[in-house]
C-alpha cells in the first residue's frame, strides 16, 4: 500500500525565472523517483495570487 505526502508551502524564485520552468523541474524530480503528483500550483506576487496574465486576483490572506 502506498501513502500520500501532502506538501504545503511556497518556493521563492527570482522574478526573471518562469513559473512553468520551476513546475517542470518539480515534476521531473517527482517522476524521476517513480512517484506521481496530484495537485496544483499558484503564483504569488507581493502577497497576491496572480492569474496567467499576471493580473492580481486575490490576496493570500483572503482565504
Amino acid at each position: 500500500m502506498n501513502k500520500l505526502v501532502e506538501i504545503g508551502g511556497c518556493i521563492e524564485i527570482p522574478a526573471d525565472v518562469e513559473t512553468d520552468f520551476v513546475i517542470d523541474k518539480f515534476i521531473d524530480f517527482v517522476e524521476n523517483n517513480g512517484w506521481t503528483f496530484g495537485g496544483g500550483f499558484r503564483t504569488i506576487i507581493d502577497d497576491w495570487y496572480v492569474n496567467d496574465k499576471g493580473e492580481k486576483v486575490k490576496r493570500i490572506d483572503e482565504e
